[in-house]
């Protein structure tokens, strides 16, 4: 048996996977993300550690934990995990959903106009070298003790294992990475004052990092077990849902919002804010959109109107998705793709004294789908194919009436498939697999069997084809409105 865990940003979790590809056991912890200035999204890794402490306990309390052969790790991407030259955390890390560090990103694009070239991205505040820059300006006395800078799953892996290292699907959206040739980029590192030094081992994947620790196996009844590099958390969903060669994509309605495209090859499109990274196996790549929130929009209209998420889906279905729907703009905490927009904010529109929760719920739905089928328009304009459709994962896949609307927004057939509510940590599983055995991706990342495929309504694709044109017309002409608008 193989254990899978995924480092996300509201909780964490973990899954047991046998070789029948069949889940045995899985368990989460909650976390919550502080706030302390606007634009500012943080974490203490300390509350990842004990969140992990609680779900591997009820996790490996499913199972016999004495037959688990690997660890493989998974989590958000982006975030700033900066330790001194002793391993401890100097500051909360700084999170993939921070718009701090803006003005940085324009300076570090032009202390190294190849950037874009070089990474395939564009600096955006949310990655991760941008955040250093911030900090050598306004925190230089934690800048000059950063010894290490980790990604929040490989701190866990510190924690696990006492290596330094991570993957190169991770590594990628740290902004330091050569995405075309896999490597440090020197260039880059310097323009942040940073060295090799300082900076993980890059590994595939699959590739073993380490073994447990003899304390941590001893505290968790575990073998000292290999620990494979793992992905970030895209990659690693992609992996758990079989996307894993050029021609096969995902979309990912998690707290963020994510379309993934894998390739055989680089391609980037920066000029729309398309990321361009290393996929979590080797001598792959994938394109990837990214919305900052998704499903996140749903729980905060719940919130607003004091009920719970799936009593709001069940009313919206009844009620319905009209012309006299209002809009939604979901950019909760900014937007990347397209807009590139962190002061971006959420917004609805035209309300009347008709408007009920079940309207709002349903302007919700819709305005999530409009940003990610924007992020899909973005990654075709790179080269991306989506002639096979296009497979639903995260918590938002469970509901048949949102994928049936996201299919008639796209125009694109969208595949739900078993199992694809489980996410990054089965990809985490699934990579432990392979460097415990050394099988390839074939044999160890099949595509979980089809529940429902969604296929585009025409004349559905029609009505809301026209609303998106003024989807697109409130974001314009709102967008100078936001406070310190890009």
């Amino acid at each position: 048996m193989f254990l899978g865990i995924d480092l996300g940003t509201s909780g964490l979790k973990a899954i047991v996977l046998d070789r029948a590809h069949r889940v045995l056991a899985s368990a989460s912890a909650p976390l919550t993300v502080q706030q302390p200035q606007p634009l500012w999204r943080e974490q203490a890794p300390a509350d990842w550690w004990r969140s992990c402490e609680t779900a591997l306990d009820a996790v490996l309390a499913q199972v016999d934990r004495r037959r688990i052969e690997a660890i493989g790790l998974s989590g958000q991407m982006h975030g700033a995990t900066l330790l001194d030259a002793r391993g401890e955390v100097l500051r909360p890390a700084i999170l993939w959903n921070d718009g701090r560090a803006w003005r940085e990103c324009a300076e570090l694009e032009a202390a190294v106009p190849v950037a874009r070239e070089i990474t395939g991205n564009l600096m955006m505040p949310g990655f991760t070298a941008p955040k250093l820059a911030w900090l050598r300006r306004h925190e230089p006395a934690v800048f000059d003790r950063v010894a290490h800078v980790l990604l929040p799953k490989d701190w866990l892996r510190l924690r696990l294992t006492g290596e330094f290292a991570t993957d190169r699907s991770d590594a990628a959206g740290m902004l330091w990475l050569d995405v075309a040739r896999r490597g440090w980029s020197d260039e880059l590192l310097a323009a942040t004052g940073l060295a090799r030094a300082q900076m993980p081992r890059l590994h595939e994947g699959p590739e073993v990092t380490g073994r447990l620790r003899e304390d941590i196996a001893r505290r968790f009844g575990l073998q000292r077990i290999p620990v494979v590099a793992g992905g970030g958390d895209n990659a690693a969903g992609a992996v758990g849902v079989g996307v894993v060669r050029a021609g096969q994509a995902m979309l990912s309605l998690g707290t963020s919002g994510v379309c993934f495209a894998a390739t055989d090859r680089f391609l980037a499109n920066p000029a729309q804010a398309v990321h361009s990274f290393c996929h979590a196996l080797p001598a792959t790549w994938h394109l990837m959109s990214v919305m900052l929130s998704a499903a996140a929009c749903l729980d905060f209209s719940a919130r607003l109107v004091g009920a719970e998420v799936p009593q709001l889906l069940a009313e919206a279905q009844a009620r319905g998705l009209n012309d006299d729907t209002p809009l939604f703009l979901p950019y909760l905490n900014g937007e990347r793709t397209p807009h590139n927009n962190p002061a971006a904010q959420g917004v609805f529109f035209g309300l009347t004294a008709g408007t009920d929760r079940a309207d709002l719920f349903n302007a919700t739905l819709e305005g999530v789908g409009h940003g990610l089928a924007q992020g899909l328009g973005a990654l075709e304009a790179a080269g991306a194919d989506f002639s096979g459709g296009l497979t639903l994962i995260g918590g938002g896949s469970r509901s048949a009436y949102w994928a049936q609307m996201l299919a008639d927004l796209s125009g694109k057939t969208l595949l739900r498939r078993a199992g694809g509510e489980v996410g990054p940590a089965l990809g985490a599983a699934r990579l432990a697999r392979m460097g415990r055995e050394g099988i390839g991706a074939d044999a160890a990342c099949p595509e979980p069997a089809l529940v429902a495929a969604h296929a585009p309504d025409a004349a559905r694709h029609a009505l809301l084809h026209e609303r998106a044109a003024r989807f697109d017309a409130l974001y314009r002409r709102v967008a100078p409105c936001f406070p310190a608008a890009a």
